[in-house]
């Protein structure tokens, strides 16, 4: 493969669903120039509930097909495959620039005046050692409340970003971190980006809500340029939706969450390998 050629493959993102999109959002928006190729595992959803040996097979496939795209840079775009694949992939790729998601703590932990924080994020996330590693590193001194939102993942995947149902889920995980004073509250899922605006209703004014997707896809801009992996052609932009569930269904969350009209198309996972 030539040099160019690469600089002009396209981003891959991927995630066990549409929390992803949150991160894509970002990309797009910081590099409106890129080709973007988003990949959600939804025959799989979510990863949350999955074994890391599950988490480890499904994150290894959708890397293979990201290469057979050409794809020079891959954002793990999930917690919780970050937590359980990414220091694996990156040994095994290790000419592929993987950037991969943490919980905001730091930040959280810094900007704190109350000297409480939440995280609202998947028992896998919070059961990995990078999350060890990021609360002990950077949140010592700091009150650290942790919830993992049963439900909410799924609520979002069918599209209920303010329905009833995930009201409650959010003021049960919420109400109790309120009371204890905490003032910086850290999305420690993709997921959990689209109902910042019923978290913030919730939470009410003077509460932080931390969106890792941002610094994310300040990373990436790091890597492309430290890589030289910018784009060079003068082609438009395109954007790629794969999806191993319902294309369909994908399509009218990519309307609902994102305002797109593209077309998901379908993938389909034979024997540990994804297939159009």
């Amino acid at each position: 493969m030539t040099h160019l050629k690469k600089q002009n493959g396209p981003i891959g993102i991927f995630d066990s669903g549409v929390g992803g999109l949150s991160v894509w959002r970002e990309v797009r928006r910081q590099f409106p120039e890129e080709d973007l190729i988003y990949l959600g595992d939804q025959a799989h959803v979510p990863y949350g509930e999955r074994s890391r040996e599950q988490v480890l097979a499904y994150s290894r496939g959708i890397i293979r097909y990201l290469l057979h795209k050409q794809t020079k840079l891959v954002i793990i775009a999930c917690n919780t495959a970050s937590a359980v694949a990414l220091a694996e992939l990156r040994n095994t790729y290790p000419s592929l620039p993987f950037v991969g998601m943490e919980p905001a703590v730091k930040p959280a932990a810094q900007e704190t005046s109350t000297g409480v924080v939440g995280v609202l994020a998947t028992p896998a996330t919070f059961q990995g050692d990078l999350y060890a590693s990021t609360v002990e590193k950077f949140a010592k001194g700091v009150k650290v409340l942790q919830d993992t939102c049963p439900g909410l993942v799924g609520e979002i995947e069918a599209g209920r970003i303010d329905s009833r149902q995930t009201r409650q889920i959010l003021e049960r995980a919420l109400l109790p971190m309120l009371a204890e004073g905490v003032d910086e509250i850290v999305m420690g899922c993709t997921h959990y980006p689209f109902v910042i605006p019923l978290i913030r209703e919730i939470a009410g004014e003077g509460i932080q809500v931390i969106d890792p997707a941002p610094a994310v896809a300040r990373q990436a801009g790091r890597l492309l340029t430290e890589y030289d992996l910018f784009k060079q052609s003068g082609k438009e932009a395109k954007t790629r939706f794969y999806t191993s569930g319902d294309p369909a269904h994908l399509t009218r969350l990519l309307k609902l969450l994102l305002s797109l009209n593209d077309q998901a198309a379908g993938l389909k996972w034979v024997e540990g390998e994804l297939q159009e």
